[in-house]
């Protein structure tokens, strides 16, 4: 089955990710100094009940902005910036008008969901100060990056009381898409898999990506290759496999499961595809060598190519369909909050068109 993109973050651009439009203070490294303070006032580029908007916070949202593109190895044309600028403000100023919506319950459920999320990016990462390195990157610390993830979650709650509650999906829509979008829900030839994975690589590299790390020196690299055998030589002989990969397997995102992995073609790297679609159910294949080490494999189960049946992907397919009437209501809604606080943007280069609606990811749903 493809999977559908759930939808988690509806404000998102609103944000920039990690940028800070919506700030009241600039980030320390972003601050100006007195003396150009001075020969340039910090002047008002938009305003409305409630919300006032200053140049330094475009400045500061645009410093963002730059660096989050430079990340991703791409450049902000100097020619744009009126442009870029412009987009930047109308987001700042649609997440002021959407955090000052904010119910006291809807703060309580913003802030767990920002701590929940900071929790698991920590977890994918190799360390804290790893965490810290990137945030300083883009210019952030630990605190004005909650800050601004707050914010965002905070706009998530509004749009979820505001709009996607009043937008619900009925069952009738859920079956409609269902039926007429098929190969959605078709899923692939799968291998329900074990491994014990004895890594060569040297645990001192500081390199994040495992694959990458260098090797360990010839010696003890032979020594691992000759542990790996001899769980080999076990598991062949029928002892306990989850067992095995519990107490020798390097892998941390499998040994506490037995080793276990369900996966389809194209998901894993090729060494090890191979063997585990060509191993039959129940039988261990020989030693397998990728970038990570060395892996014993050991096949449970082959699960043939099907289509996935209503009852599985209806909550997905019900995210989904809300998601896109979110979207779908955002322009309107954004545009109705605008005029109700009678927004005025002072400065002429600073307007856009229309109201920049938050955009969840592609509508279409990816492979797997």
């Amino acid at each position: 089955m493809k999977k559908l993109i759930p939808f988690t973050a509806v404000c998102a651009t609103l944000v920039l990710a990690v940028a800070a439009g919506a700030a009241d203070q600039p980030a320390a490294a972003a601050a100006p100094k007195p003396a150009a303070k001075e020969l340039f006032p910090d002047s008002v580029v938009a305003k409305g009940k409630g919300v006032e908007v200053k140049r330094s916070q475009v400045d500061e949202a645009y410093s963002l902005f730059k660096a989050n593109v430079a990340a991703s190895g791409r450049a902000v044309r100097e020619e744009d910036r009126n442009r870029d600028q412009a987009m930047l403000l109308d987001r700042i100023i649609s997440t002021k008008l959407l955090v000052a919506r904010a119910t006291e319950e809807d703060k309580k459920k913003a802030a767990e969901n920002a701590d929940k999320y900071i929790a698991e990016t920590k977890k994918r990462l190799p360390s804290e100060e790893f965490f810290e390195l990137q945030l300083k990157s883009i210019g952030l610390t630990p605190a004005t990056y909650r800050e601004r993830l707050l914010e965002q979650a905070i706009c998530e709650e509004v749009i979820n009381r505001e709009v996607r509650d009043k937008n619900q999906v009925t069952e009738a829509e859920i079956k409609k898409f269902y039926d007429e979008n098929p190969k959605e829900f078709e899923q692939p030839e799968q291998v329900r898999a074990a491994h014990v994975l004895i890594s060569f690589k040297d645990p001192t590299d500081p390199n994040p990506n495992p694959g990458a790390k260098r090797d360990l020196p010839a010696a003890q690299k032979e020594e691992k290759k000759k542990l790996a055998e001899s769980i080999l030589a076990r598991a062949k002989k029928g002892e306990d496999f989850a067992k095995l990969a519990k107490e020798f397997s390097d892998d941390p995102g499998s040994k506490d499961k037995g080793g276990e992995y369900t996966f389809a073609r194209g998901r894993m790297v090729p060494e090890f595809e191979a063997a585990a679609f060509a191993t039959p159910p129940g039988q261990v294949s020989d030693l397998v060598t990728t970038v990570f080490g060395y892996h014993v494999i050991k096949v449970l189960e082959k699960i043939p190519a099907q289509k996935v049946e209503l009852a599985k992907v209806a909550d997905d397919i019900k995210r989904y369909l809300a998601n896109e009437k979110v979207q779908e209501e955002m322009p309107k809604y954004l545009q109705k909050i605008r005029e109700e606080a009678k927004v005025e943007i002072l400065d002429p280069n600073l307007k856009v068109q229309t109201p920049a609606a938050p955009r969840p990811p592609a509508a279409s749903a990816p492979k797997k």
